[in-house]
């Protein structure tokens, strides 16, 4: 009977205890643990994939808005003939009577940008230098014959035309708005294969790599846009775009040993080839705005120098003026040998292909306001510029006919052959200008000026307007009697 009780007592305990935490459960229902995690911000070099992806830029309507305005530039000259050099001949029939080879043609390629609805396209000077035909590829694979408008070899760029109308074109933009790290595209014919699209950032500004001074253009201007969108041949004359799809840049040159892409590529930027293109289309020459001076890298001016000339360099920053030529601009303005130039209208220059940026976008006569520091002060300038002969007037196709006075053009293979001369251009016709004055008559062949070799009229335009006052003409008549003549430009 006890043992009774005690089971009885037992099973209610267990059972009251049961139903105890069965009511509380529902009662008091307890609130789910929250665990907050603190998110993570990955260091610079650490981003996800997604991430990086994110953050890219649409480049699919920037390619859309160019590729179908960069050309393929094609190019056909006619090349030297080869000499055997025979003594036998040269002996017996005089010289350069030697056996000679039918010339080869050489073809050239290349890249170009449509600027205009009505055909005119821009592209590099190398690529159509000494072409005797040239022709353009459409995107839309339609070939067309082209004139040549105009080069400029100072700065690399050309400007030809084509016979078409309601062309698409890429819209300028503006170089000076790019920013280190910005992406950009270069659209072009690499290899040609047409229509190639590359995409990098703009890894430098103002760059400078001679490229230009080694062609023996002693005004180069060189401010190169620096990228690592890849270019390789056929690029040349293509167009750098900017995100929107707006030309910023003609690409020009790559640094490279093997001569394909190994990193960098530059472009000329568009604040010089907008400038040259208008000068070739209104003058059909560009007009080159001159300060007067020789100018050097404040980092580079020789210890010796800055002691002659007196001068204490204490910070690297503006372009020091080594010398100023006679009569020109600066001495006009009174700038010295030893000032260094800090901006020029506003925008501070501290780099030799800078400041050519800043004057290259100028026409002779005209004006720009210079902040120069002079025994540690700041001291505002106003220069006129000048052209290459020193006055303040526009160079122009008509008034290199005017001057000179003369009708040129190219020699025949049959009389280069016969005369033993591998190049060379002739005077048709003789006026009243500087060539007369001077005695040449016609017929006369010139074959250098200057003592640079003459294989087109442009190459000797060229010469003439980077002459400063004269020119030495060596040529030949067709006599075979060979004359020399120096040209005074400044009568």
């Amino acid at each position: 009977m006890n043992a009774k009780k005690v089971f009885y007592t037992f099973a209610i305990a267990v059972i009251s205890a049961v139903t105890g935490v069965y009511v509380y459960s529902h009662i008091n229902k307890s609130e789910p643990k929250i665990i907050t995690i603190q998110e993570q911000i990955p260091a610079v070099g650490q981003f996800t994939s997604a991430q990086v992806q994110g953050n890219l830029p649409d480049l699919t309507v920037a390619a859309e808005r160019s590729v179908h305005a960069v050309v393929h530039v094609k190019t056909r000259s006619r090349g030297n003939d080869s000499y055997s050099g025979n003594p036998f001949y040269d002996f017996f029939f005089g010289p350069g009577s030697g056996y000679r080879q039918q010339p080869q043609p050489v073809m050239g390629a290349g890249s170009g940008v449509i600027l205009t609805k009505d055909g005119y396209i821009i592209t590099n000077n190398h690529v159509i230098d000494n072409a005797d035909e040239i022709e353009v590829t459409l995107n839309d694979r339609r070939s067309f014959s082209a004139t040549l408008v105009g080069a400029d070899p100072t700065s690399d760029i050309a400007l030809i035309k084509i016979e078409a109308d309601e062309l698409p074109f890429v819209p300028y933009g503006n170089s000076d708005d790019l920013k280190v790290g910005e992406w950009v595209l270069a659209v072009g014919n690499p290899f040609n294969l047409t229509s190639t699209v590359t995409a990098g950032i703009v890894s430098a500004k103002a760059r400078s790599i001679n490229i230009i001074a080694n062609r023996n253009q002693t005004l180069g201007v060189e401010s190169f846009i620096q990228t690592d969108a890849a270019v390789n041949p056929g690029n040349s004359g293509g167009a750098l775009v900017n995100q929107r799809g707006e030309l910023v840049g003609i690409n020009t040159a790559i640094a490279s040993r093997t001569g394909s892409f190994t990193g960098y590529s530059f472009a000329v930027p568009v604040t010089i080839a907008k400038k040259v293109v208008a000068d070739l289309m209104e003058f059909g020459e560009v007009q080159r705005g001159l300060l007067g001076v020789s100018i050097i890298e404040v980092n580079n001016v020789p210890e010796e120098l800055a002691d002659e000339l007196g001068v204490t360099i204490d910070r690297i920053e503006g372009v020091f003026i080594g010398s100023v030529a006679p009569d020109g601009g600066a001495e006009e303005a009174g700038l010295k040998a030893g000032d260094i130039i800090l901006s020029v209208n506003g925008e501070a220059v501290n780099s030799v292909p800078e400041l050519q940026e800043r004057v290259s976008m100028h026409r002779p006569g005209e004006k720009v306001n210079l902040i120069v520091l002079r025994d540690g002060k700041q001291k505002p300038f106003e220069v006129t510029l000048r052209n290459i002969r020193g006055t303040t007037g526009i160079i122009s196709s008509n008034n290199f006919d005017e001057t000179l006075g003369a009708s040129l053009d190219v020699v025949s293979t049959n009389d280069l052959r016969r005369l033993g001369v591998r190049y060379g251009i002739q005077v048709v016709e003789v006026g009243n200008g500087s060539l007369r004055q001077s005695g040449v008559k016609e017929g006369y062949i010139i074959t250098k000026v200057n003592d640079v070799p003459i294989k087109t009229v442009d190459d000797f335009k060229t010469v003439v307007g980077n002459a400063k006052e004269g020119l030495f003409l060596t040529g030949i008549y067709p006599n075979g009697r060979v004359v020399y003549y120096a040209v005074n430009l400044n009568e």
